[in-house]
């Protein structure tokens, strides 16, 4: 029997290694193409932020596969349709942003797995269940098992239920988003704040007491975040290579031109 294809980033971290990630604003399927071929683990799209339609969104998850890569889908908060669209879709996962509380994981949760874990609306006619080649049951089971779920805390608010938030089963990532955190707490892209420290700390250590894996971006430094405990990071955009590149080559330019004159 055919399977869907499992989540690289999963089995990464399931082999105790760390996984890597880099993330796309551009809705550019070549993009997806070029990270994958640079042999990323994944590539982390945005429907929060990001006008990233369905059809885009789909085109950029055939590229990536086609490399053996993940994409994870940062959705839009919304109805149940917003979070399992891209898991249709065969995106190996996706990351649930600004999580609040216990309460909205468990919705979560109940939301985007299949029973016994939870109550997804069933469907398998689309790519994650092989366009009904999949059987019923091996379907449920196998999406269960190898999607990603992440939730991110960047707010204050859910710290004092987050012993409860890493025990709720069906969710696999606690994602530490410092940029917003750092506003949250009123001293915005102050990465030494000590409370960002301490957080990041804080969402390692418990999601790692109850099985479940840490994941943040890359500040200050890709090692760093290693060394901290994350499991998976997120190191890098295209629009920051793109910006980087072009000021890099104005500069050339500005300099070549002040030798002639």
């Amino acid at each position: 029997m055919n399977y869907p294809r499992k989540s690289r980033v999963l089995e990464t971290m399931r082999a105790g290694k760390k996984a890597l990630c880099y993330k796309s604003n551009l809705t550019c399927p070549r993009v997806a193409e070029i990270v994958g071929l640079s042999g990323f683990d994944a590539l982390w799209i945005c429907q929060e932020h990001v006008a990233t339609d369905q059809s885009t969104m789909e085109s950029m998850i055939l590229a990536a596969k086609a490399h053996d890569m993940d994409v994870i889908v940062r959705v839009a908060k919304g109805c149940y349709s917003d979070y399992i669209r891209p898991l249709e879709t065969d995106a190996s996962g996706i990351m649930v942003p600004h999580l609040m509380s216990l309460d909205e994981a468990e919705y979560i949760a109940r939301t985007v797995r299949y029973a016994p874990v939870g109550l997804r609306p069933l469907d398998g006619g689309n790519a994650d269940g092989l366009y009904c080649m999949l059987g019923g049951k091996d379907y449920l089971k196998f999406c269960n098992e190898n999607r990603l779920v992440i939730v991110q805390i960047e707010d204050p608010e859910p710290l004092s239920e987050l012993d409860k938030i890493c025990q709720v089963p069906g969710i696999d990532m606690i994602f530490f988003g410092p940029g917003d955190f750092s506003q949250a707490i009123g001293d915005p892209f102050n990465f030494d704040n000590p409370e960002i420290a301490r957080v990041r700390q804080l969402v390692v250590k418990t999601a790692h007491k109850y099985g479940k894996f840490a994941g943040t971006v890359s500040v200050p430094s890709l090692k760093s975040c290693y060394e901290e405990g994350f499991d998976f990071v997120n190191c890098g955009a295209d629009v920051v290579a793109i910006g980087n590149n072009c000021r890099e080559i104005r500069k050339m330019y500005e300099e070549s031109i002040t030798t002639l004159q």
